[in-house]
């Protein structure tokens, strides 16, 4: 059946015609009742003679126009011809045609079913681009700003609360459709990570409507470089098109297509409309409202993938705190209580997690293994090395008791499965609490610093030194023995504690360190506490640049 749709408010509205005459005024006994003060109690009428419909005026005061003109007398409708009211707008649908917003269809790019979509390669098109409108300007709602507030109210409603990509994109085609009635195929295309364009939601208004969507480059480029939007009132014979197959095979009679920009004013995307409606072109001000659309759409868009990146990004912190906790769960939770001597650690990440490491494990008779390493990088990658580098130590010291071998069983077990560019440097030291020695093993980390009584410090010579852990198998390491004397305390650190940084980058450096250490405490604890707040007054609030790990131990006096 034949109807018209009162198109009010972003809604399409329809009052079928039958043979009886139909009346349309603002008076509520009318046929089709507008309420509006533009438009007259008894403004015009409609009725049909044979298969065909006319429209009359009935004296009205504001006229009766028809595609933009006024009529006088009787007028024939043809489909799709668009009336005016006053402001009110409507569109006559014949039932020869019948298309229906019933017949709409959305599709959203999917990998297996995605329409099919074509830039066309126009190289030939000498044209300029005519018809354009500027999106650096502020000016969006100088003219018809009540039409244009209108739409953009449209699409906030439509989109409020969405906050997924995938389901944003069709309801900014669904918004389009209804603020452009006369919109055959619409299409969104956004950048991917290449920085091509590729179609994410493409919508057609008919069922039987050919599926494809075809852009033509010439515009694309134009719209995406110069940040344009570009209207052609009548495509098929618009210049620019002159080498499009995309035009003249689809019959496109009028299209659209405006930026997508970003917030630092950057396209991200582009949306295009068309219409094979030679009637209902879209107009320049219908260009403007599109703008206004686009740029809506664009803060939807970029507000959803921001929201999307801030989920993803509560998901990632909330899995670095559990591997935090699965870290720190390798160290010690506490020291060994051993008469005469004392012991202390202390372990501060640069990121969540990190790559230093420190194991205090008792052994008999004694005995206590003191491992402390540190996994060259930081982060995530240096943590799975350490972590392996504690399996490994703990595997292996309760079965071999010479530090030697020890350390070079562990070396070659990190060089078998070893991960370039990530070695270790290591200290192994057998402390014997009954004798009072200690055994040290040295793969390539700063020596340890011995305070004496005194206040004198002792570092191991530099020849014991041997490669790190995981950069050459079977490597014959050495070990140093030495007595350790009442008052005399041990201090290991690794370079996120020398190397700390104040925010004029001046390191803490290793002088500092052998002062602090010469001149505090001989109890091992007190010791250590006052190295640690010593590198926070030189760091000042800057930021760790690397992980903070000491370990310090001694005899008492």
């Amino acid at each position: 059946m034949s109807q018209l749709v009162l198109l009010q408010d972003g809604q399409a509205t329809p009052y079928p015609l039958g043979a009886a005459e139909a009346t349309i005024g603002r008076l509520s006994d009318c046929t089709i009742q507008l309420p509006s003060n533009m438009v007259s109690r008894k403004h015009a009428k409609v009725y049909q003679q044979g298969s065909d419909y006319y429209l009359e005026d009935l004296g009205s005061g504001n006229g009766t126009f028809v595609n933009g003109t006024k009529i006088d007398g009787a007028y024939k409708l043809q489909h799709n011809d668009r009336i005016k009211f006053g402001p009110v707008l409507l569109r006559f649908e014949s039932d020869a045609v019948g298309a229906t917003a019933s017949n709409l269809k959305t599709f959203v790019s999917d990998a297996g079913t995605a329409p099919q979509f074509e830039i066309s390669d126009d190289k030939d098109d000498p044209s300029t681009i005519m018809g354009a409108i500027d999106t650096s300007g502020f000016n969006v709602l100088e003219s018809r700003p009540q039409e244009k507030l209108k739409a953009i109210l449209e699409i906030s409603r439509a989109l409020a609360g969405t906050l997924e990509v995938e389901k944003l994109l069709p309801k900014i085609l669904d918004a389009l459709f209804k603020v452009f009635p006369g919109a055959d195929r619409g299409c969104i295309l956004l950048k991917n990570d290449k920085g091509d364009m590729v179609p994410q939601a493409m919508k057609h208004r008919r069922s039987d409507t050919d599926e494809s969507v075809k852009i033509s480059r010439t515009i694309l480029n134009a719209v995406l470089e110069q940040k344009q939007a570009i209207l052609s009132a009548d495509a098929a014979s618009d210049s620019r098109f002159d080498a499009s197959e995309s035009i003249s095979a689809l019959t496109i009679r009028s299209m659209m297509c405006a930026p997508m920009l970003n917030l630092q004013g950057e396209p991200v995307g582009a949306i295009n409309i068309d219409t094979q409606n030679p009637v209902m072109q879209f107009r320049s001000d219908d260009l403007e409202i599109m703008l206004a659309i686009a740029g809506q759409a664009a803060l939807a868009y970029e507000g959803a993938k921001l929201l999307q990146s801030f989920v993803e990004k509560q998901k990632q912190d909330s899995e670095m705190n559990i591997a935090a906790n699965v870290q720190q769960a390798l160290l010690p939770d506490r020291m060994p209580e051993c008469t005469g001597y004392e012991f202390f650690a202390s372990y501060e990440a640069a990121q969540a997690v990190g790559g230093d490491y420190y194991d205090v494990i008792p052994l008999t008779d004694g005995r206590v293994c003191l491992a402390f390493g540190d996994v060259a990088g930081k982060g995530v990658p240096a943590s799975l090395v350490m972590s392996r580098m504690s399996s490994a130590v703990r595997t292996l010291v309760e079965h071999v008791p010479d530090p030697v071998e020890l350390v070079g069983k562990i070396n070659d077990h990190m060089c078998a499965k070893a991960v370039e560019g990530r070695f270790v440097t290591f200290v192994l030291t057998i402390l014997d609490t009954v004798n009072h020695r200690m055994q040290v093993v040295n793969a390539g980390h700063m020596s340890p610093m011995i305070r004496k009584p005194d206040g004198s410090i002792e570092e191991l010579d530099e020849e014991t030194i041997g490669v790190p852990i995981g950069v050459m198998e079977g490597f014959p390491f050495e070990v140093v023995e030495r007595e350790i004397h009442p008052g005399e305390t041990i201090v290991i650190y690794t370079d996120g504690v020398s190397e700390a940084m104040n925010p004029q980058s001046d390191l803490y450096g290793m002088d500092r360190l052998r002062e602090i250490v010469s001149n505090g405490s001989r109890n091992p604890e007190e010791l250590g506490v006052a190295i640690r707040e010593d590198v926070r007054r030189h760091a000042s609030g800057r930021p760790q640049n690397d992980d903070i790990t000491l370990m310090v131990f001694g005899r008492l006096s």
